[in-house]
């Protein structure tokens, strides 16, 4: 099928919503492929601001900030994907989203490297005690002393979390001259001459610098806390530019005033505001060697830009061709299209028996199917068939009422 296959819907009657100035790169994409009815919104909005909002929305695009709760997703009939243009999905409710048919997708991969670079920077940054003496500097105060600064070389970078950006991380950290350690709870093979560390205290122990690079989980909240903090060699440096409820952060602000933790660099915190402007409060404020910053790891032009091609062409093709890999709810398929067919998309409850009933009421009315894919994660299936031209306004009838039906669209 060409690329210039016409759908079964008009173009321009696709609303697609972009929130928290997403990419330019995602509204040139979708204009360029026709469609016109393209809204981008600066900030976040709130849970009765999205309600009414996503009413007659096909697409959404979000980042971190915008949270779709249960009653955001009963009022969006009409939606049939949402894109997380950053690299979680945590400010979605993924259950309810799988429940209702919506496919969630996110870019877990676009920004690994603006956020491995900023780690290796900030830690040369700590060890060389910058902040202090930048802050002296600005006060006028001249403080030329080689007390406390050390060369990254040699020394050993534990990494807590081995997966994309974790080895980003290992690779540049590695042709600095550290040593890399590294702990994660799924076995991992190491790229160059990493070594994996039995336990989060071997590594912390061994480590004169300790990078988190983990999800948030009930595992990994508060993984760095009070219990574990004094295994932390002397004057060695913390950096998280994880997730925010990763670190106790009232623990580590005592180990830094008492000098045992030699410096910090935190991104990522467990209350963060919501828009740019608003008052910000953490423990950390104000203490010698620690650097703030406002949740920024991933933020660069390149990554941004990357994460608006990525998620958006993922967008595009479920929307035009019902491929969903890199979906977080609707289990994923790759699918070849078929010259001569109607395609028609079906998403319903995982119970036994669902497609025997779709092959039967097609059966029975005598509609052919020239295709049929099928796959389900525990929660629901997705099933995509490919059905005579002449007959595929019936098919969809019929499918609308198959017992455990969630959705079903026309796709082509």
């Amino acid at each position: 099928m060409s690329k210039e296959q016409i759908t079964s819907y008009p173009k321009e009657k696709i609303n697609i919503l972009f929130l928290e100035n997403i990419s330019d790169k995602a509204v040139q994409y979708f204009k360029k492929n026709g469609y016109t009815n393209v809204t981008k919104l600066s900030g976040a909005l709130s849970e009765e601001e999205l309600i009414q909002a996503v009413k007659d929305v096909h697409l959404l695009g979000i980042r971190s900030k915008t949270t779709i709760t249960k009653k955001v997703l009963e009022s969006a009939k009409k939606l049939q994907a949402i894109g997380c243009f950053c690299i979680g999905t945590n400010q979605v409710d993924l259950k309810e989203a799988t429940k209702v048919g919506i496919s969630v997708f996110n870019a877990p991969y676009s920004n690994t490297r603006s956020v491995a670079e900023l780690v290796i920077g900030l830690a040369i940054m700590l060890m060389r005690r910058i902040p202090d003496k930048n802050k002296s500097a600005h006060e006028g105060i001249w403080n030329k002393v080689a007390t406390g600064s050390y060369e990254m070389r040699g020394k050993t970078i534990g990494l807590v979390g081995y997966g994309n950006i974790g080895s980003q991380v290992s690779i540049i950290a590695e042709s600095l001259g550290l040593k890399v350690l590294f702990y994660d709870i799924v076995k991992k093979l190491p790229l160059g001459n990493a070594v994996a560390a039995n336990s989060l205290e071997e590594l912390i122990k061994e480590s004169d610098i300790v990078s988190l690079h983990v999800p948030e989980t009930e595992q990994t909240k508060n993984l760095i806390n009070e219990s574990n903090l004094p295994f932390f060699k002397k004057g060695s440096i913390l950096i998280n530019h994880a997730r925010g409820e990763v670190v106790d952060l009232n623990a580590l602000a005592e180990h830094l005033k008492s000098g045992h933790i030699g410096g910090a660099a935190i991104d990522v915190f467990p209350w963060e505001p919501e828009k740019n402007g608003d008052k910000f409060s953490s423990p950390l404020q104000g203490l010698s060697n620690v650097i703030l910053t406002p949740h920024i790891g991933g933020s660069t032009e390149e990554a941004q830009e990357n994460i608006g091609e990525d998620v958006s062409e993922k967008l595009y093709e479920f929307l035009e061709k019902g491929i969903t890999h890199g979906s977080q709810t609707v289990p994923a398929l790759g699918l070849p299209a078929v010259d001569g067919a109607h395609r028609i998309l079906h998403i319903h409850n995982n119970v036994p028996g669902v497609l025997s009933a779709i092959n039967t009421e097609l059966a029975i009315n005598h509609i052919n199917i020239l295709g049929q894919y099928l796959k389900t994660n525990d929660e629901i299936g997705y099933v995509v068939l490919d059905v005579d031209k002449e007959l595929s306004a019936q098919a969809v009838e019929l499918l609308r009422n198959v017992k455990e039906t969630i959705k079903v669209r026309m796709l082509y």
